[in-house]
């Protein structure tokens, strides 16, 4: 009798002969714990502080570390801080990736392109694997792996990668794959982005100062090659010019420090601090490094930093909130994508082609063709 062994490879999901091959688009986001509990935010934080690409801290002195000290402390500490922006829907930022990814599907979709797309987050449901599974499952043939981090890091960009590569390894058809490595100068993304401070100007007055808060790295990444910085500067010029303002109505911070090690600077919260003891009173702040709104922006920022800003003889700080489900961001989204997507076949087919196409079957069949 055959000898029968294990498989390395996932199972593949039934086909048809004959089934029309679908494109894809995977977008993609950090993650959420799935509760503001601390066991949630000890599976969410084991997972996402365990990779690799995250903490670059060798794995024998980072994982006792991690799963000794950090994992027995800091998971009660981040509940309280994920509490305070909860929603009726859970998590902000899986609420706004969720709308995001439907919203890019029907802009497609409305401008006559026939696209699966699906949300997925690196860390926390749904799960990348799970979700390439079921594009696989629904005919997708060709994917492209969108992030929603303008800014190409190792730590966050190349780590979805990795799970992408990860799920590749253990298929045995592959889809053709592609890649967007950042958006950080697209464009429509500039356009979106300054259309939402004007439009925060409008209604509700301009600050003294304009602050972009971006997610911090540490400075070491910097030197060894990381672009994270330079394009976060570069972003931070292509809006300041589209707001037309002059150098002295802005600046660049990064927020979110952890540890002891260097990271990039100046520091939001301290910068902040800095500016209300120097007497400015009205201060307007941005992350344009987020595409959606979660634990960073909402407690970090509009609450950590606004009480640190108002306490050091600030007056008025305003937090001008992420694309979100803006129709402008979802645009510049749609327009990134065809970009990425072009020479695949994405255009949906006319009631006249299917009809071409049922034709062609019928008249195949009657002359006994195999399907």
């Amino acid at each position: 009798m055959p000898l029968s062994l294990p498989s390395r490879f996932a199972p593949e999901p039934a086909h048809t002969h004959g089934q029309a091959e679908r494109c894809a688009i995977l977008l993609c986001n950090l993650g959420t714990p799935d509760a503001p509990t601390a066991p949630a935010l000890r599976r969410y934080l084991a997972e996402f502080l365990g990779d690799p690409r995250v903490v670059e801290i060798p794995r024998l002195l980072w994982l006792p570390l991690l799963h000794g000290v950090i994992l027995r402390t800091r998971p009660a500490q981040s509940a309280a801080k994920y509490a305070s922006i909860w929603t009726p829907e859970g998590s902000p930022l899986r609420a706004w990736t969720l709308r995001q990814a439907a919203l890019l599907q029907t802009a497609l979709e409305s401008a006559g392109h026939r696209l699966l797309v699906r949300p997925a987050m690196r860390y926390g449901q749904p799960g990348m694997a799970a979700q390439l599974d079921a594009l696989k499952a629904e005919g997708a043939t060709r994917i492209l792996v969108l992030p929603l981090y303008p800014q190409y890091s190792g730590t966050t960009t190349a780590s979805v990668f990795d799970a992408v590569y990860a799920w590749a390894a253990r298929q045995r058809r592959l889809p053709e794959l592609r890649f967007v490595n950042q958006y950080h100068d697209h464009p429509g993304h500039i356009a979106a982005l300054a259309h939402s401070v004007r439009q925060h100007w409008q209604q509700h007055g301009q600050g003294e100062q304009l602050v972009m808060s971006f997610h911090g790295v540490p400075e070491r990444t910097l030197h060894l090659g990381d672009p994270y910085h330079c394009q976060a500067q570069k972003t931070a010029r292509l809006l300041a010019q589209a707001l037309q303002l002059p150098a002295e109505r802005w600046r660049i911070t990064f927020q979110s420090r952890f540890g002891k090690a260097k990271w990039l600077e100046p520091a939001t919260e301290p910068t902040l601090v800095q500016l209300a003891q120097q007497g400015l009173r009205h201060v307007d702040v941005i992350c344009p490094g987020f595409a959606s709104d979660c634990l960073e922006t909402l407690e970090e920022i509009n609450q950590e930093a606004r009480h640190a800003f108002l306490q050091a003889g600030g007056t008025r700080f305003d937090y001008i909130a992420c694309l979100n489900d803006q129709s402008e961001g979802v645009a510049a989204l749609a327009d990134l994508a065809l970009q990425h997507l072009a020479g695949w076949p994405t255009a949906a087919p006319t009631s006249a082609h299917n009809e071409s196409q049922s034709a062609s079957r019928d008249r195949a069949l009657a002359q006994g063709a195999p399907q």
